[in-house]
């Protein structure tokens, strides 16, 4: 036989089938834990063992480590964690990618779930076209589940088989025994392979098929599994290049975790490896270590018998080949165990070593500047994470950044009016406003990006909604941002028309200004808790807004009067009322805020309703 491209290209398709697969799986499972997964993260970070235990969760949930440590790398970026922290949620999803691990092996060699994928299939089908989103989202799970099966499948057919095709990966038979060296050699394989396909979940199930058809040692199998684990942090690395400095930390925490946890296991490889194996035969599964030597002999005395097997024929009552299949199981089950002790051992020793870690990332990453990153998005950066309803929490909590930055701006503008104009003073704060203008189209820009990708992600219908709603929101922050500009603006006309404004009316700028500083509070609480919105501050939000509203047609009456009366030259009415009419606006800008997430609130109870009362 030999191996072709065609071949080749085939195996690419038969991996690429198996990551969709996980994918699609594991948005299935986002999108029916959404919220619950949000409730998870709000609360992960009150001590090291709520984050071991909250990383265990959302990995076996999301079944991939590599989307929980770019997670973690956003969430420090964003400041929602410590970097220790986030050290104790990388070290629970080492031990939460276990479970992919074993389901693979357990499902895959006991119960012949290709068989079945098909007919699953067609039971999932209709459930797409389900009205109820829930329903949509099982049978995305359910259609994953097959997808991911059918990679295994697959990738099982078309390996290259080392004995009928014995020049390709020729390099390792010659290294396979060569003791130490095969070791090194074979974790710096399973390195290369998962930084290359990002997914550590494949590389196992490559080296389970390996493995499994007697082509390479089960030492082996172990040394490519170990490697693996360093190979799985380049995809963190890789998202913490656009984030900040403490992003880059958690990063390097993890490779830092993963790299000194697999020296230790190298150093004490094959005791290791023998621990495991008792372990595996303890529990009653058999020596995977046997497997190879069984396979060969078995391969030179009945080769019809040995395809048989390795094509997925069964054992139709034959010990030999019942001997073969055991074996392979034995192998799968010792595989998982390695991994899985390696990862509980690593976590039990080196939890206790978080603060060293800190330290050690702290010394090789230094800030150089605090001020370099000022005004960086604080809680999303260019990526996105793979668990798309996570993206949205990043969202939502930088929406509450940047009104928070708009507050500021309008505190300011409040501050400028009060400034003789012309001095040192005021040309620097009005600078300051100009720049904040500034930073305040860009993030509404930022934001509005990022959450466009997101929305093309798979998320449930209430996902859909909050984006939805979200993107009305930045537009209006934008507009609350570009309202602060055009009253420092009329201040500056005031100055170079030379209208002078005299107490009575900074009385009324500040009366009116006064009460949209209440209403801004108010909008920056809901926005700082959008999940759990309170109908009385959506009560308070409304009442303030006529407050604003009739005090605005109440200093217009005035106004006439006072210029009449002579209280203050035509001209100053002029610029009093633009900046009187401009804040009233503000308000405007500020409740349809407030609308926007009133409009959120209720469709996302609703929903809920429904889903509890159908």
């Amino acid at each position: 036989m030999n191996y072709t491209l065609l071949n080749f290209l085939t195996l690419l398709g038969a991996v690429g089938l198996f990551l969709y697969g996980m994918k699609v799986m594991s948005e299935g499972l986002q999108k029916v834990a959404g919220d619950k997964m949000r409730g998870i993260l709000s609360a992960m970070t009150k001590n090291r063992f709520a984050g071991v235990f909250t990383g265990i969760l959302i990995t076996a949930l999301i079944q991939s480590s590599s989307a929980s440590t770019v997670m973690v790398v956003s969430f420090v970026n964003a400041g929602l964690m410590t970097l220790g922290q986030s050290m104790a949620v990388i070290m629970g999803a080492n031990i939460g990618t276990t479970f992919t691990a074993w389901i693979i092996s357990i499902f895959g060699f006991k119960v012949n779930i290709y068989a079945f994928a098909i007919p699953l299939i067609g039971f999932a089908t209709p459930l797409l076209f389900s009205k109820k989103s829930n329903h949509k989202s099982i049978g995305e799970f359910l259609i994953g589940f097959s997808f991911l099966f059918m990679g295994l499948q697959f990738i099982g057919m078309n390996v290259p088989d080392l004995k009928s095709s014995p020049e390709i990966f020729q390099f390792l038979q010659d290294y396979t025994s060569k003791g130490f060296l095969s070791v090194l050699i074979f974790v710096f394989a399973g390195m290369l392979i998962t930084m290359v396909i990002q997914s550590s979940a494949a590389t196992f199930a490559i080296v389970l098929i390996m493995c499994s058809k007697g082509w390479i040692p089960f030492d082996m199998g172990c040394a490519i599994v170990l490697g693996s684990n360093i190979g799985t942090t380049i995809t963190p690395i890789l998202a913490s290049f656009s984030g900040n400095i403490a992003a880059k930390k958690a990063a390097l925490g993890h490779l830092l975790f993963n790299l000194f946890g697999t020296l230790w296991t190298v150093a004490l490889f094959f005791p290791f490896v023998d621990l495991n194996v008792w372990i595996t035969d303890a529990l009653g599964q058999g020596d995977p270590r046997l497997l190879m030597g069984y396979a060969n002999e078995l391969q030179a005395s009945n080769p019809a018998l040995f395809d048989q097997v390795m094509a997925g024929g069964g054992s139709h009552g034959v010990p030999e080949a019942a001997r073969l299949i055991q074996l392979q199981f034995a192998v799968s089950f010792g595989l998982s165990m390695f991994h899985s002790v390696f990862n509980i051992v690593n976590l039990t020793v080196m939890i206790w070593f978080t603060e060293t870690y800190v330290k050690i990332t702290n010394f090789l990453i230094r800030t150089k500047n605090k001020e370099d990153e000022e005004f960086q998005l604080k809680f999303i950066s260019r990526g996105l994470l793979n668990a798309s309803e996570l993206n949205i929490t990043q969202a939502q909590r930088e929406i509450s950044v940047y009104a928070e930055r708009v507050d500021r701006m309008y505190d300011m503008v409040r501050e400028l009016i009060h400034i003789k104009p012309g001095t040192e003073e005021f040309n620097k704060l009005y600078s300051r406003i100009e720049k904040y203008e500034e930073i305040s189209d860009r993030m509404e820009i930022e934001i509005a990006n990022y959450l466009n990708r997101a929305s093309d992600g798979r998320l449930s219908y209430d996902g859909k909604l909050r984006i939805a709603a979200m993107l009305n929101v930045i537009t209006e922050i934008e507009s609350i941002a570009d309202s602060c500009f055009n009253i420092a603006k009329t201040i500056v006309r005031k100055e170079d028309a030379h209208a002078k404004f005299n107490d009575t009316i900074y009385s009324c700028i500040d009366t009116m200004m006064n009460y949209t500083k209440e209403a801004i509070s108010n909008m920056l609480k809901i926005l700082s808790d959008i999940e759990n919105v309170h109908e009385k501050d959506l009560i308070f939000s409304y009442n303030k807004e006529r407050e604003i509203n009739n005090y605005r047609n109440l200093v217009r009456t005035e106004n006439i009067d006072n210029i009449n009366n002579k209280v203050y030259e035509y001209q100053s009415g002029i610029y009093f009322m633009d900046i009187i009419c401009e804040t009233e606006k503000l308000g405007d800008y500020i409740i349809n805020v407030i609308e926007g997430v009133e409009h959120q609130f209720r469709k996302t109870r609703e929903n809920e309703l429904n889903a509890v009362h159908p």
